[in-house]
């Protein structure tokens, strides 16, 4: 099974998957093998059919649309566990629920039937699914039929640079756990986020650029291409920030500003640096019990041109913290005439989710679905963030890890609601 598929990997396209997997898969005794891909904001799980998104909906072989919330395959999605199905395709056969992992990155699930329920059955079931996940991976960017499956409904021009631009929104290794949302996802236009690693060295960024058009989108994206220029050039983290404002400047003059965080994590240390240019101070949560405002004293907005110094403050991290860089959009986020959504009741969000032992991916789900659901549905102003967890170094003992297995759950028992 897997070597036919790697042998047509190299080049198959995005389009030939569902049917290549379903006809290897045979090989392992597997059939009614489907794939379903979470859509953009993470709340449904879409078929992928090979015919066109149109076609999805006529296949009789299985629903062309899940909600993540309320399903079995959804709750395979969310706890990343492999989930029996609610009911068996035969006597004869069993139905799974199947996570398809990038890291820690959920893109959707594999739905499988087997002819047994035994340990190799499942270990091979896994290892189709980690292979599934690659090919998606490894063709998903050059596929318009991946951005049409994946969408909901249509998007801005702002917005479509801004997620082309973005690095994907969750990274694991034994070192660090990093994750981001940005919201409205269709709408989003002067916000972005940026991370990279560089031996032990974790680059971050989050950036909010004035305005909420695509004239904002601009300038957000020339901030995050001149940082990721001057980054890779080797320079230092203290003039990051006025080499960014030198870009801007130079295209806009005084007319255009962006506020940011920029910060190094030492990953062999836990040593966290950063600047602020303007821009809201990073919240860590240790312990999952408290969180505090790493304080700093800001500079100005990168494009202001105030010529005031820019400060580098650190932090010594304790293994399983997470630092959150975020824009104003997350913390002012309100209906209209209703409170806004605050600074405590965003911390004490992350602490109670951070508290059950959610993966940073669900948790920043259940936190874009809270915000949304506050604000009516509908946000007036860019809202993102981007955490990242420092697990500590590399081969030190009894750290968390960011990838667990995947152990099976009940189908038939529900399981409690962390954002509850």
């Amino acid at each position: 099974m897997l070597e036919g598929l790697l042998a047509e990997s190299h080049v198959m396209p995005f389009e030939r998957l569902p049917a290549r997997v379903a006809e290897h898969a045979v090989a392992a005794g597997f059939h009614n093998v489907l794939i379903y891909l979470g859509d953009l904001q993470r709340d449904v799980l879409r078929l992928l059919t090979g015919l066109g998104t149109d076609s999805a909906g006529n296949l009789p072989q299985g629903k062309a649309e899940l909600p993540v919330e309320g399903t079995v395959a959804g709750r395979a999605y969310q706890y990343g566990q492999l989930v029996p199905a609610a009911d068996r395709p035969s006597d004869e056969s069993y139905g799974w629920w199947v996570p398809l992992l990038d890291g820690t990155d959920r893109l959707g699930v594999l739905h499988v039937a087997t002819p047994s329920d035994s340990t190799a059955t499942r270990q091979d079931m896994i290892t189709l699914a980690s292979l599934v996940a690659m090919l998606v991976v490894g063709n998903r960017d050059t596929s318009d039929t991946y951005a049409r499956l994946t969408r909901l409904r249509p998007m801005n021009v702002a917005a479509e640079m801004q997620w082309t631009l973005m690095p994907p929104s969750t990274y694991a290794d034994p070192r660090v756990v990093i994750g981001a949302v940005m919201e409205p996802a269709y709408e989003v236009s002067g916000d972005a986020y940026d991370y990279a690693l560089a031996a032990d060295t974790v680059h971050l960024a989050v950036f909010d650029a004035m305005g909420h058009n695509t004239s904002a989108g601009i300038t957000a994206n020339l901030a995050l291409g001149a940082c990721r220029n001057h980054r890779r050039q080797g320079t230092r983290l203290e003039d990051l920030g006025d080499a960014i404002e030198e870009l801007l400047l130079e295209q806009f003059g005084p007319s255009r500003y962006v506020t940011g965080v920029l910060a190094e994590l030492d990953t062999a240390t836990g040593v966290l640096c950063w600047a602020n240019r303007g821009h809201h101070p990073p919240l860590v949560i240790r312990g999952g019990r408290w969180a505090t405002l790493l304080r700093c004293p800001p500079s100005h907005p990168m494009g202001a041109d105030l010529h005031l110094p820019t400060q580098v403050c650190r932090e010594q991290l304790e293994p399983g913290d997470r630092v959150v860089f975020y824009t104003d959009g997350i913390t002012e986020a309100r209906r209209p005439g209703g409170p806004e959504f605050g600074l405590d009741r965003f911390t004490d969000f992350l602490i109670r989710h951070h508290a059950d032992g959610l993966s940073v991916p669900e948790t920043l789900r259940r936190l874009t679905r809270a915000l949304l659901k506050h604000h009516g549905g509908r946000l007036q102003d860019d809202a993102t963030m981007l955490l990242c967890e420092w697990l500590g170094p590399a081969g030190s003992a009894g750290r968390a890890a960011p990838l667990a297995g995947l152990p099976v759950a009940d189908a038939r028992q529900p399981q409690r609601d962390p954002s509850r």
